[in-house]
């Protein structure tokens, strides 16, 4: 039987993925918060850019790591690993999409789900 304080509630979860992000220097990070939207896929989407598809595969592999360590948990389900342009990582309330730049202005999920609250992480120097 799974314990209740042996989930990662919500809010630290997105901490946790925010700090494996930022540890791989991973760039414009953005929180889109969904809570309020009918029918959305998860209450958050964090996305974040990545310069290469070695980067991105690092900002994939830090974030997983960060998790397994802080809950003991691995993502339900990855999707994107092969191609390394647009990785998808799903932790059911959170969504994690890791982007090359050109694919991240292509898909331009901060428009599509612009009816969430949209938070920006500053870049670490």
């Amino acid at each position: 039987m799974v314990n209740k304080k042996d989930i990662l509630d919500t809010d630290r979860l997105k901490e946790t993925i925010i700090y494996g992000l930022q540890e791989i220097k991973g760039t414009d990070i953005t929180v889109l918060d969904l809570t309020k939207i009918k029918n959305a896929l998860a209450d958050y989407f964090i996305i974040c850019t990545g310069n290469s598809d070695t980067h991105i595969e690092a900002l994939m592999n830090s974030v997983e790591a960060e998790v397994l360590k802080v809950s003991g948990e691995l993502p339900w389900r990855v999707e994107g690993k092969s191609g390394r342009e647009w990785i998808l990582m799903d932790y059911f309330s959170i969504v994690v999409h890791i982007f090359r730049k050109d694919k991240r202005r292509f898909y331009s999920l901060e428009d599509l789900w612009g009816d969430g609250v949209i938070t920006q992480i500053p870049d670490l120097a």
